[in-house]
């Protein structure tokens, strides 16, 4: 099928509306659009490294732009949602490269991860996730070499339980959580890279994270260290043991969670993400996915990976490629 040109959503601020005060409106799974928000500070990709290190340290995480070229950002959309072609998930006539969600489809029925996928769902997820396509992808040169240059390590290793995310208009997003708690069985020293798989506004489903979090994840982590040391080790390390919510995340509800730990942190923090871009962040961030709410009703698709230096302590379960039933 012949690529459609790619769609661009009318009205969706320039960071120049950033700069102007112009704020979305975000919200979670659960709960009302969030009062207090703001704009994450995007860097071109030649800023010097230092300045970037210190950002990230000082902010818990960098928006790269223009990390992979927006070409083979673009082709590896279409090539996923060309699975789903024959699934009633796409807007018929639209290419695959567009990923527009068919309004007339109950998004309930295409959930991906971070949802609850129907079983047919799942074994097309399973596929996606194992496609050489893919995985080729996630070693693109463009995005290993800048990692490289930013942590300084002379080389990296990625997880092999590297993940892709679609998430229509309408269905369950990504809820609040920090990434140690799912990597509990390996250092805590990664970096985490979130890749838009196209472009997605700041309302179009793509991650928020909550300003100044990162003490209060490593916080949070150690409480729960405390409460699950009489655990076995296996329990101690799973994000869905007797001291978790049952899906592993710590709400679905950013007003709440927000309004619960004031004193600690600040706004819940977005942007306009666009294809090429990457958005790296520390293991403690606290962050989550906004509701789906695209003008154009674009299907949000993401991956995220992490990353470690080559000879760290690895966390063994996610050393395999991510199947729907691998209990992480």
């Amino acid at each position: 099928m012949p690529s459609a040109e790619v769609l661009s959503a009318p009205g969706i601020p320039s960071l120049t509306n950033h700069v102007s005060g112009y704020l979305p409106k975000l919200r979670s799974n659960q709960g009302n659009y969030v009062a207090s928000s703001g704009w994450m500070r995007p860097s071109p990709s030649n800023t010097p490294m230092d300045e970037l290190r210190k950002r990230f340290h000082d902010e818990g995480y960098v928006w790269i732009k223009d990390v992979i070229p927006r070409e083979v950002v673009y082709d590896m959309r279409e090539h996923y949602f060309s699975r789903f072609a024959h699934t009633g998930m796409l807007l018929p006539h639209i290419s695959p490269r567009d990923g527009i969600f068919d309004t007339s489809s109950d998004p309930t029925s295409h959930q991906g991860i971070g949802g609850v996928p129907i079983e047919s769902t799942n074994a097309l997820l399973n596929a996606a996730h194992a496609d050489p396509t893919y995985r080729t992808f996630l070693a693109h040169p463009s995005l290993r070499a800048f990692i490289r240059q930013f942590t300084g390590w002379k080389q990296e290793r990625i997880v092999d339980r590297a993940m892709l995310r679609h998430n229509c208009p309408g269905s369950q997003s990504t809820g609040i959580h920090y990434d140690q708690y799912f990597l509990r069985d390996g250092e805590d020293e990664f970096l985490t890279a979130w890749v838009p798989i196209g472009d997605c506004a700041a309302t179009g489903g793509g991650l928020m994270y909550l300003e100044n979090s990162t003490t209060l994840g490593k916080e949070l982590e150690s409480e729960f260290l405390e409460r699950a040391e009489h655990l076995p080790k296996e329990e101690r390390v799973d994000a869905f043991n007797q001291f978790m919510s049952k899906d592993g995340f710590m709400s679905h509800d950013a007003v709440e969670f927000q309004e619960m730990h004031r004193e600690k942190v600040g706004r819940w923090l977005v942007g306009d993400y666009e294809a090429g871009d990457v958005v790296f962040h520390n293991p403690w961030m606290v962050h989550a996915a906004t509701k789906n709410e695209d003008a154009l009703g674009r299907i949000r698709l993401a991956s995220d990976l992490r990353f470690y230096e080559e000879g760290a302590k690895l966390d063994p379960r996610w050393m395999k490629i991510w199947t729907h039933d691998d209990g992480l």
